[in-house]
């Protein structure tokens, strides 16, 4: 059940994380993949928009891990780049799990590292090469991965 969103530029892709937070909720787990400049953190910035996060939200590259505050009864937005990270023991070094209940986590990169964490989570792919787009453009492909996002909820982040 993947649906594909077309996102014309940067503005529609923070559009696309604002979008997201107003359905999000504790214990949500995204995880984005994309070549570099693809609009991970782009989406990760509406998504801390759309939540109040406290903050600059800025790639976790060299840090691996940060955690942006949100407003009182808004869970924290925890921002993970897991491309150097290399297992289980690398995501326990960072204590993703036990953040995940009382935060809204993005893992970017996480594609390899998700499973390992056994729990539902919406794949967010980007992807500026697909034919046919102008320049600029990229298509998200959101695909859900267990029961946590329905249908609706899809077709809401989808602007349909």
């Amino acid at each position: 059940m993947t649906h594909t969103v077309i996102l014309p530029d940067a503005d529609a892709t923070r559009a696309l994380g604002e979008r997201l937070a107003r359905i999000a909720r504790a214990g949500d787990v995204i995880v984005l993949t994309g070549a570099l400049g693809a609009g991970k953190t782009t989406l990760t910035q509406g998504l801390g928009a759309g939540l109040g996060v406290r903050g600059r939200v800025t790639s976790p590259t060299f840090t691996i891990s940060r955690i942006h505050p949100a407003p009182e009864r808004t869970p924290d937005l925890v921002h993970v780049d897991a491309y150097r990270l290399t297992g289980l023991l690398d995501l326990e070094t960072i204590d993703l799990d036990a953040s995940i209940p009382e935060t809204i986590t993005v893992i970017e990169w996480g594609e390899a590292l998700v499973d390992e964490l056994g729990v539902d989570y919406l794949a967010i792919t980007l992807d500026r090469e697909a034919g046919g787009l102008a320049e600029g453009a990229r298509l998200a492909h959101l695909t859900p991965h267990g029961s946590r996002w329905s249908a609706a909820e899809l077709a809401v982040l989808a602007g349909s």
